[in-house]
């Protein structure tokens, strides 16, 4: 059993929902307070950062980065879902693509993009889930939302069983759609496409060098305290004695941070405090952890 504050990353395994491996941390670490940062799909495997004990109050302030997934697209399909797990809409015959078109094409998803999110996405409508919506009967399209995609590159392009399928890395920011990539990619070759793989190996700073199988940790819980995650992940300032008591009273500082925020302060010993910001000629607390 584990009492300590840090992030657990696990790779998750396909077949599971992210809430699921919440509960498995749970019960591995010996604590409710655990949740997770970044949802994947079921069918989706990879990253998933766990947060644990005090450390489930810095995850809202992880999710605002950048993530890498490796995915697979399969062209000449179109689905409810815009994944494998959904039902078939329409199929098209792509024996006129070769891969120098679908390599030109993929290249529009590269750059700041209007994107509309999967109608089975976890975004809410009027407080309810888009995916809850859909499960009732309701014919739900999401308005388009900003998104980065950093780089989107083509690792291969096969055939298979009369469709295309095409392998892909990409880097993006958070709240891309890798299955609204499909879908989108599908439409802009007008044949259809769906993801049929997706695995995320990178959120932040933390990579597949860095997560368990739910086995290992089975065996040995790993958690990356939470002190190494803010310096990994923030800006840091590292605080006297007199100020870090201030920082426990959640007080405002006379100080420049150096950066507009957050910031992650430390005391003298090298522990974690708090999130700070610059406002003006003072730096205002956005989170307290100790």
């Amino acid at each position: 059993m584990s009492t300590g504050s840090g992030l657990v990353v696990v790779d998750k395994p396909a077949g599971m929902t992210s809430h699921d491996v919440v509960a498995r941390v749970r019960r591995l670490t010996g604590t409710r307070k655990v949740g997770h940062a970044g949802t994947l799909d079921p069918m989706a495997t990879g990253v998933l950062l766990i947060g644990v004990n005090r450390a489930t109050r810095l995850l809202g302030h992880l999710t605002l980065t950048e993530k890498a997934y490796d995915a697979t697209v399969r062209l000449g399909a179109a689905t409810t879902t815009d994944d494998a797990e959904g039902e078939v809409l329409a199929t098209a015959p792509v024996g006129h693509l070769d891969e120098d078109a679908v390599r030109r094409a993929v290249g529009d998803f590269v750059g700041d993009l209007e994107q509309r999110p999967s109608s089975v996405s976890a975004v809410k409508v009027d407080g309810r889930r888009a995916y809850a919506r859909v499960r009732d009967g309701e014919d739900v399209r999401l308005a388009p939302r900003p998104v980065t995609v950093h780089e989107l590159v083509v690792a291969e392009v096969r055939p298979v069983d009369g469709c295309l399928e095409v392998d892909v890395s990409v880097r993006c920011s958070s709240g891309t759609y890798v299955r609204a990539i499909a879908r989108d990619l599908g439409e802009r070759l007008a044949v259809g496409g769906h993801l049929t793989r997706l695995r995320r190996t990178a959120v932040g700073p933390f990579g597949l060098a860095s997560v368990r199988t739910l086995e290992q940790l089975a065996a040995d819980v790993t958690m990356i305290e939470i002190s190494e995650v803010a310096r990994r992940c923030f800006e840091t300032r590292d605080l006297d004695a007199e100020t870090a008591r201030d920082v426990a009273f959640g007080r405002k500082l006379a100080l420049q941070l150096g950066a507009p925020g957050p910031v992650a302060v430390f005391d003298p010993a090298g522990s974690f405090l708090a999130l700070y910001e610059q406002r003006g000629d003072v730096a205002a607390p956005v989170a307290v952890f100790v």
